[in-house]
């Protein structure tokens, strides 16, 4: 494949960027989903460009849209863990445990266990 144009490149780093914000995410961790060191934008873009190479604009595309659905999956698995902490807490155990003597507690646990 042949390079980017520099029109090609200063779109795909506006593109960049307002996705990033979009999606609530930044530039350190596209780095960190794309395997670089720098979160600089010329580092990302060099990882892009290397994608472009391989099959262009088709394949830095693909490679941005598995990095998304990461994303969101990611979000889902933690939306999905903050409504399990919301079950537990409907179940009022909280409650549960503040209404217990804990004197009375103790002597039957020592009652229970010297018998």
């Amino acid at each position: 494949m042949s390079k980017l144009s520099q029109q090609e490149e200063k779109e795909l780093v506006s593109f960049i960027k307002d996705w990033l914000k979009t999606l609530g995410f930044n530039q350190k961790e596209l780095a960190s989903e794309l395997n670089i060191k720098s979160i600089q934008m010329p580092g990302i873009i060099n990882k892009l460009k290397e994608f472009y190479k391989k099959g262009g604009m088709f394949n830095v595309a693909k490679n941005l849209i598995k990095i998304e659905q990461n994303w969101l999956n990611n979000i889902k698995i933690d939306s999905q863990e903050r409504n399990d902490l919301t079950s537990y807490n409907q179940l009022n155990l909280e409650d549960i445990y503040t209404d217990i003597d804990i004197e009375s507690l103790n002597r039957k646990i020592h009652k229970d266990t010297s018998e």
